[in-house]
């Protein structure tokens, strides 16, 4: 039980994903009530604890029957009556959903075997796409269009809000608001395949200021070394472009995850691997060996200086 108790603690010293470190309001709100009836627990057990004791060393007869029959009646119906009536009320409101307005940003996110597929969309413009990164921005009111394209998984950031099961052909709907800056992580809490481990993503939340100009920029086309160079050529001799999207170029394939501005990264493989030219020369080649399960195909007839030239213009993209 001790090493059980340290364990939790040591969970709880984790700051980037963890229910105990809360960054958003649904959070914060489930973090107070967890220990408001915590603290609700520990007195009951003390209360009975101390009931056990004394009943266990009083002499006998110490309470007449009508003395047992009101102890019973006050401490087994009334009290238990009362404390949980005042838990109760205590808690429905904290399990109100948080209200979206029409013109709160929309961000749909897809859940496939082992990525996410993220779109922003606010409603003015054409929808913003990404993948295996979440950016938000604090005090705003966010909305979650939560839905699979193959099995059943799971969002779940832990600092922000609940956990909420993405179902194929079934859009669940997950409202947040962030309240401190910072950079956290969210996963896939339902079992969908061999890599389901394997399946993080990055959450960013942003002042709203910065916000809005990394919104901005990050729809314009990205900024690429020339079209021409081996990695570009490679890209499209191999057919990468199939599947994969590269905004401002002729690449925009939805089959896998959109590469646009590749080159600022903070994971590879949905928090798989650190972003490097090495690392996504391996990841080309041989995805399997990273990411058991997962659908994009191997190369293992790929000369390595042909995946680090792909990896290399992949780099920079920005």
């Amino acid at each position: 039980m001790l090493i059980g108790a340290s364990v939790l603690l040591l969970v709880g010293c984790n700051t980037h994903q963890s229910a105990l470190a809360p960054f958003g309001v649904e959070a914060r709100e489930t973090y107070w009530l967890t220990w408001s009836l915590s603290a609700g627990a520990v007195l009951i057990a003390l209360l009975v604890a101390v009931l056990a004791w004394r009943a266990t060393h009083s002499s006998e007869g110490a309470l007449n029957h009508k003395q047992g029959m009101q102890l019973v009646l006050w401490l087994g119906g009334v009290f238990p009556t009362v404390v949980l009536t005042g838990l109760l009320l205590f808690a429905l409101p904290q399990m109100r959903p948080m209200a979206a307005a029409s013109n709160d940003l929309t961000i749909r996110v897809e859940g496939e075997q082992f990525w996410w597929h993220v779109q922003y969309e606010d409603g003015t413009r054409t929808p913003l796409l990404a993948a295996n990164e979440v950016r938000i921005p604090v005090g705003r009111t966010v909305v979650f269009d939560l839905t699979a394209t193959d099995v059943i998984h799971s969002f779940w950031i832990p600092g922000l809000a609940g956990k909420m099961d993405m179902i194929p052909g079934r859009t669940n709907r997950l409202v947040v608001k962030a309240e401190k800056a910072g950079t956290y992580r969210g996963v896939c809490t339902e079992f969908c395949g061999l890599s389901h481990a394997l399946m993080a993503f990055d959450v960013i939340a942003m002042e709203p200021d910065a916000f809005d100009a990394w919104l901005e920029a990050a729809r314009r086309p990205v900024k690429a070394a020339s079209r021409t160079t081996s990695g570009a050529k490679l890209f499209s001799d191999y057919g990468c472009n199939a599947c994969h999207a590269v905004r401002g170029t002729e690449h925009d394939a939805r089959i896998g995850p959109d590469l646009s501005r590749y080159g600022t990264r903070a994971s590879l493989g949905a928090g798989t691997l650190e972003p490097t030219a090495e690392n996504t020369a391996a990841f080309i080649r041989d995805a399997d060996a990273f990411k058991p399960g997962a659908r994009m195909p191997s190369y293992p007839s790929m000369p390595a200086d042909h995946a680090r030239a792909i990896a290399a213009w992949l780099k920079e993209l920005k």
